[in-house]
């Protein structure tokens, strides 16, 4: 009997006071698509846990490299967290999920270049070879088009939402009523 592809279900939902509940939508959308949905781990961690924070961010970290590497692909929200880029721990995993050769569809994704999204936000302008550069610091704004940074867009499709990224992986992975 063939085994359902698990799907780890990167971003920052779970900072999200309804977490559980977003996940539990997510897991449903995953068992309609014959897929098991895997949300994130506190690595085991019980209110009874009494470690150091040391010890439990090295416990959630190893919890969560361990479910990575167990799962055969990965949707991930890349919505702007706190500022304008996704959540850095959820683009360390996406690199993590790449690396081991698992496909990632990315969601939450905001329309038009990045380029654009920041030139609206931060005072920018174009240097004598027309590169834009953040005013103030100097600093190039990657360009190309992208959403968002080119090593995120290169390797990881987006689609338009979650349930949509879900159907492309159930789709590519051979899952049942992709």
């Amino acid at each position: 009997m063939r085994t359902r592809p698990r799907i780890y279900l990167a971003g920052p939902d779970v900072f999200l006071p309804d977490s559980e509940q977003v996940f539990a939508g997510l897991k449903a959308a995953c068992e309609r698509l014959g897929l098991v949905g895997v949300e994130p781990s506190d690595g085991g961690l019980g209110r009874e846990f009494t470690g150091s924070d040391d010890e439990r961010a090295q416990r959630i970290y190893e919890g969560n490299i361990r479910l990575i590497r167990e799962c055969d692909g990965m949707i991930a929200n890349l919505v702007n967290f706190r500022g304008h880029e996704p959540d850095p721990g959820t683009v360390f995993e996406v690199g993590y999920a790449v690396a081991l050769g698992k496909p990632v569809v990315a969601y939450g994704v905001a329309e038009g270049s990045y380029a654009d999204r920041i030139r609206k936000a931060i005072d920018c302008t174009h240097d004598d070879a027309g590169v834009l550069r953040e005013r103030v610091s100097g600093m190039m704004v990657e360009g190309l088009g992208q959403r968002l940074n080119l090593m995120l867009t290169r390797s990881a499709a987006i689609a338009p939402s979650a349930a949509a990224a879900l159907q492309r992986l159930a789709r590519d992975l051979g899952a049942r009523d992709a």
